[in-house]
């Protein structure tokens, strides 16, 4: 078995729009962003107009529900047909490096086609591509409508690898000069710069593969994440999209019965993003919960002698010492009216505190349906609401990105909601396209 069809990657057949394409008009950013902001996809509208536009091939998840949703849809796969009719479409063989102003950085990835048959989005999967947050079955139905009857993919699907010594990119980035340049234009709505080069050398997308493959050769990936010889081999974590690539999963369960295992369905269209990109910032998503009644109580009880209590003056106070590293030990922290507490595990059962939190959160939320519970960034805005009356604040620390895969391998998909990547802007834009039927 070649080396590719082993670590679950392809070199994909791309389409991408011709040279007399307005890119900026093209160009649209991930369908799960600005969910409550309905003005920018108006906005997106009027910037669209009548040119192509990935805007005409997807669903923003902000109309989803909405009256009009089963025609977008129809509207969708007619745009696609039409595309490749009209010949808006140019066709490339290899993988894209793609160049991305985030802030002030530059985020490179790789645009590559992943084999459905190495994932798996259920909880305790072993393959090579894993979920990083638990799969929400009910979230599908809506997005395999959206595939099912579609004949090309664009992805927003971001997938993290692990390559500490940036071995993957290194000789396709050393020879960049050399590789065509495809694209090179701003994105709409402020979100920066992009650009694209082919990366069809052989040798080059040779050294790309046996760099991805030697991140799971046995020795190396046992020692690097100090598991057990034998331990099942995780190469690629969900970064964003995970739903995406679980629907595309979904539908390819639908169809291989019936299409054979040698159709472009099997595979999804993903960029690859070294999780240690200096682009890559990954926060903590604290937990806010109001008309908390005797939560606090409660959570401290549920732990007992496992937990140590420590009451601190300030939030600042609070942040530094839930972010310092007591392992094997775990810290969070809980604010509300009364002020401010370091909680200390010291025997947590999950190799992040987010996971033993949210694992007694879960049930105890079920049993007090009078407590809601919402999901918050940022220092100021999480004390804000934890400290009114009645309201409790779990203050998390940030997972790191030395941590991330080792969480994952050792206790699967992560909580929901256990960090974010990057802000709404940053997200990935839909550029390339391919066929899948």
């Amino acid at each position: 078995m070649k080396t590719a069809e082993k670590i679950g990657v392809q070199v994909p057949d791309l389409l991408l729009p011709n040279q007399t394409i307005d890119m900026h008009k093209w160009a649209v950013i991930a369908c799960d962003q600005f969910t409550s902001q309905p003005e920018y996809w108006g906005r997106v509208r009027e910037t669209v107009g009548d040119a192509p536009s990935t805007f005409k091939l997807i669903l923003p998840e902000a109309w989803l529900e909405s009256p009009e949703a089963p025609e977008l849809i129809k509207a969708s796969h007619q745009a696609m047909r039409d595309y490749v009719a009209e010949g808006v479409f140019t066709p490339y063989k290899g993988f894209m490096l793609v160049e991305r102003t985030v802030g002030d950085k530059v985020q490179t990835g790789l645009i590559a086609a992943l084999d459905l048959e190495t994932y798996d989005y259920t909880p305790g999967s072993k393959t090579l591509i894993r979920a990083s947050e638990g799969t929400v079955l009910d979230r599908l139905p809506p997005r395999m409508a959206v595939r099912r009857e579609a004949i090309i993919e664009s992805p927003h699907i971001l997938v993290l690898f692990d390559d500490p010594e940036m071995t993957v990119l290194k000789d396709v980035l050393g020879h960049k000069e050399i590789l065509p340049l495809v694209y090179d234009f701003d994105l709409m709505e402020g979100s920066g710069h992009i650009t694209g080069h082919l990366v069809d050398k052989p040798e080059l997308i040779d050294s790309v593969i046996e760099a991805l493959a030697a991140l799971i050769e046995p020795e190396y990936y046992a020692k690097k994440y100090d598991l057990p010889a034998g331990t099942p081999p995780m190469l690629f974590a969900m970064g964003d999209g995970n739903h995406s690539l679980a629907t595309a999963k979904a539908i390819w369960e639908e169809v291989k019965a019936d299409v054979g295992m040698d159709h472009p369905a099997r595979y999804a269209l993903v960029e690859l993003v070294n999780i240690h990109d200096v682009s890559l910032q990954f926060e903590a998503i604290h937990r806010v919960l109001f008309n908390a009644g005797e939560l606090k109580k409660d959570l401290v009880a549920h732990f007992g002698e496992h937990i140590q209590l420590s009451k601190v003056d300030t939030m600042d106070a609070l942040v530094a010492e839930v972010t310092q590293d007591v392992a094997p030990h775990q810290r969070f922290g809980l604010i509300d009216s009364d002020g401010f507490t370091v909680a200390e595990l010291t025997q947590p059962v999950h190799n992040l505190s987010v996971g033993n939190v949210q694992e007694y959160l879960d049930p105890w939320l079920k049993a007090h349906p009078e407590t809601q519970i919402d999901y918050v960034h940022g220092d100021d805005i999480t004390r804000e609401l934890s400290q009114q009356p009645g309201n409790l604040g779990i203050y998390l620390p940030s997972i790191t990105k030395f941590t991330l895969f080792k969480s994952i391998i050792l206790d699967g998909a992560l909580p929901r909601k256990t960090f974010s990547m990057n802000h709404a802007h940053d997200k990935r834009f839909y550029l390339e396209c391919r066929k899948i039927r």
